[in-house]
Formats: structure tokens, C-alpha cells, sequence
């Protein structure tokens, strides 16, 4: 089963065009610090953690960078249309 609109939920009533998706990374890796860093800087970061603990960075193919308190797995589920229990 999957998503037909392409849109999901990342969280806290947020959404996010999961087709304009490049990668969902965990936020401990090297190079989503980095991605995070460089998007501080430029003015492309959105937090969509609401102040949580950040689980996974989702980098767009405009350039943006999402920060989301759910898990990467948990975001993958729900763009194949899986139901989660969050």
C-alpha cells in the first residue's frame, strides 16, 4: 500500500511532500550534522520537533532540511502507507 498524495505527517501536525524527499537520515551521522550545520547558515532549516528530542533530518531536493522527533523508520512507514502506533 502506498501514499497517493505524497503527503505525511512528520510530527506535531506537520507535513511534508514526501515525493520532494532526497533522504531521511538519523541525526547522529556525520554528515546530517553537517547538512543541519550548513542549513543553520543558510537559512534552510525548519524544526518541526516542537522542541523535542530530534530523530531524523529530512533533506529536501530544494535544499531544505527538516528536523523531525520521529524516528526515520517511523517517517518510512508512513510513506509506504503503513500504519504506526505514534
Amino acid at each position: 500500500m502506498s501514499n497517493n498524495s505524497g503527503v505525511i505527517s512528520i510530527g506535531f501536525d506537520n507535513f511534508v511532500n514526501f515525493q520532494k524527499v532526497v533522504a531521511v537520515l538519523t541525526p547522529s551521522g556525520s554528515g546530517a550534522k553537517k547538512r543541519v550545520s550548513c542549513a543553520k547558515e543558510d537559512g534552510t532549516l525548519l524544526d518541526a520537533a516542537m522542541g523535542r528530542k530530534n530523530r531524523s533530518v529530512i533533506v529536501l531536493e530544494n535544499g531544505y532540511v527538516i528536523l523531525s522527533a520521529l524516528a526515520p523508520e517511523t517517517i518510512a512507514m508512513r510513506a509506504r502507507g503503513e500504519e504506526d502506533d505514534e
